[in-house]
């Protein structure tokens, strides 16, 4: 859907209906004569612009806003602000509660390490772990860690051990780290990601919550365009998941600056500047003259004078950027994009991959809906048959393409996939444009190495 870059809908407000524990709500209910005002930058799809009306519609909404990196998300686009009065929002924060950018200066000279650029990757994938587990065992240990040993919400101190394991861990998806030149001519570095399975427990512990259940439980997966989880911050429970969100997001943030430190160290270098910023995460701030908790699902806070990373695709320029004191700022709840944004599914990219049993002595594979075999039915062997992931429908990605074609611009990537190709996501030059004069940019970085979880590694806390 083209909205327009300055587009804006207002929408008649409802009250929430509560389901499940005490103190949670999903939309559903009768309207009010409360008008709540929608801004919606660049070209949006429209079924993300309907999820945003649909979070704007329910409890104690007061303003919402979708950058024009929009696409759709649970419940909350991505790309989404909602400000509430008196509701904190985990199907609008997501899983991957804090995550984040962060982006550093260091003091080395790009024109001193460009031809030393494929050996420092080769460190980096070497000594830092994506996807699930960790491939070395380099301590890693942090304050954060013995909080969650304490957590004020108690069943987040059994996830002390998962936290400790994963810390530093970067996951898969669109996670990703960097080395850049920046247009100061020094090294930058830049890394993606956030909280990692104590985020993504904590998250769905809190939903499953509010559904009545235990944290521990399964609770009832909602379909992508459900109703917003809203939990009342009159409540024990909501305040038991700001707290938690908190502890997540801080964990998240420790994450980002071991991965970081560990980088500066394979350069030799140091860090002159930096700048490190999050999204999902719900802020208590004001807005409209009243005090409202700013659920943000993968937008960033862009207040006057306040600086963010925001990363391009694997492909492209990235940007350190500045929020401005522009007259539009408020309608957009002072925030602005976190990164190009999809334009296609992981799925439509990349194809659709499945395990099948292949034999490695003679290229045979299981077809699709057949029952399971001990013995190639082609050769015979019995040793070599294994599990593999296979392509079961292509994508529109060419990702050998894609991979001759960064490497003919310089760029070293280790790892990566289709799915995390330049053309499955917009331009970041266009969404910077369609967001106006709220922001200024500082700084571009350009890759020259990138780091990501390769298309065989399977992480379900990845995004």
């Amino acid at each position: 859907m083209r909205e327009g870059p300055h587009a804006a809908v207002w929408v008649r407000a409802r009250t929430a209906r509560r389901t499940g524990r005490r103190g949670a709500s999903s939309f559903e209910g009768m309207e009010n004569e409360t008008t709540i005002p929608v801004a919606v930058r660049g070209d949006v799809d429209e079924r993300a612009v309907e999820q945003l009306r649909r979070c704007a519609n329910a409890g104690s909404a007061t303003r919402a806003a979708l950058q024009a990196d929009g696409h759709v998300g649970y419940s909350q686009p991505i790309g989404g602000a909602v400000a509430y009065e008196a509701h904190v929002s985990p199907s609008g924060v997501g899983y991957d509660i804090g995550c984040g950018n962060k982006a550093v200066r260091t003091d080395v000279r790009y024109e001193d390490v460009a031809t030393q650029i494929p050996g420092l990757m080769d460190e980096v994938v070497s000594r830092i772990s994506f996807g699930v587990g960790r491939k070395n065992d380099e301590p890693v240990d942090h304050p954060v860690l013995d909080r969650i040993g304490a957590a004020d919400f108690h069943p987040q101190r059994a996830l002390k051990d998962m936290a400790a394991a994963q810390l530093g861990t970067v996951g898969s998806g669109n996670h990703y780290v960097n080395l850049f030149a920046g247009d100061d001519g020094f090294v930058w570095v830049g890394v993606h990601f956030g909280s990692r399975g104590f985020g993504h427990r904590t998250a769905s512990g809190f939903l499953a919550l509010a559904q009545g259940e235990k944290f521990n439980a399964k609770g009832v997966d909602g379909e992508m365009d459900s109703p917003p989880v809203l939990l009342s911050t009159d409540s024990d429970l909501g305040q038991a998941y700001i707290s938690a969100m908190q502890l997540a997001g801080d964990y998240a943030y420790a994450g980002r600056d071991v991965v970081v430190d560990r980088v500066l160290g394979i350069l030799g270098a140091r860090a002159t500047y930096e700048v490190h910023n999050h999204h999902n995460y719900a802020w208590r701030e004001e807005h409209d003259g009243r005090q409202v908790w700013v659920i943000r699902k993968g937008c960033t806070p862009a207040f006057p004078g306040q600086e963010g990373f925001v990363g391009a695709t694997m492909g492209e320029e990235s940007v350190i950027l500045r929020g401005t004191s522009d007259p539009a700022g408020p309608e957009l709840l002072y925030s602005t994009v976190h990164g190009a944004g999809r334009v296609m599914s992981r799925t439509e990219a990349a194809g659709r991959r499945r395990k099948r049993t292949v034999c490695g002595k003679c290229g045979w594979t299981q077809p699709p809906r057949t029952a399971r075999v001990t013995t190639c039915p082609s050769c015979g062997s019995q040793r070599d048959l294994s599990k593999r992931w296979v392509l079961d429908r292509p994508g529109k990605i060419d990702w050998p393409a894609v991979t001759k074609a960064l490497a003919a611009r310089g760029i070293v990537l280790r790892g990566g996939g289709a799915d995390e190709a330049p053309d499955a996501y917009k331009r970041l030059d266009e969404v910077l444009s369609a967001q106006g004069s709220t922001i200024e940019i500082l700084h571009r970085l350009r890759p020259v190495g990138v780091a990501m979880a390769g298309m065989g590694e399977f992480d379900p806390y990845k995004d």
